[in-house]
């Protein structure tokens, strides 16, 4: 026989207007942390939507801009981003015409990666975006604030 629930009052429904409470988050690291990525994250939409470029297709523009003829395992690996989801990426990049991949000489197996002279100019431009997007945080927080929040951040992700 299954025990019986006891029965739950109504909750007097609050006016719209009334703000929704938040303390208990306010102190959770991750909460705090996770509303600035989404904040950080739409500002990133509306700047780069004119060049089609989600977050994690500009970091790997970057990253083979910066290490061109790096392996395709070594730039995803450090980006984090797992190997069939890196795969797919690569395939859409190639697609529109920004990276290429080409047999690595030194392992067969292995593709290297570079950018087209497409994917080139688009990074320039990319990166321009991404250095307006800084400097509005650095505006919101200050030169020396956001060096401070960029080195706590990374300490965190040490975490795992």
């Amino acid at each position: 026989m299954a025990p019986k629930l006891a029965r739950v009052e109504p909750v007097a429904e609050l006016e719209d207007s009334a703000p929704v409470d938040l303390a208990s988050l306010a102190g959770i690291v991750g909460y705090p942390i996770r509303r600035a990525q989404m904040a950080v994250f739409e500002d990133f939409g509306r700047r780069f939507a004119p060049l089609d470029l989600t977050p994690a297709q500009y970091s790997t523009l970057v990253a083979i801009g910066d290490n061109p003829g790096r392996k395709q395992s070594d730039i995803g690996g450090a980006l984090g981003i797992q190997r069939p989801n890196f795969v797919a990426m690569m395939d859409e990049l190639e697609r529109r015409g920004l990276a290429e991949r080409t047999r690595s000489g030194a392992d067969r197996r292995a593709y290297a990666l570079a950018l087209t002279l497409a994917g080139e100019a688009l990074l320039l431009r990319a990166r321009a975006a991404q250095a307006e997007q800084e400097a509005a945080i650095d505006r919101a927080l200050g030169s020396n604030e956001r060096r401070v929040l960029i080195g706590m951040l990374n300490r965190l992700a040490k975490l795992t």
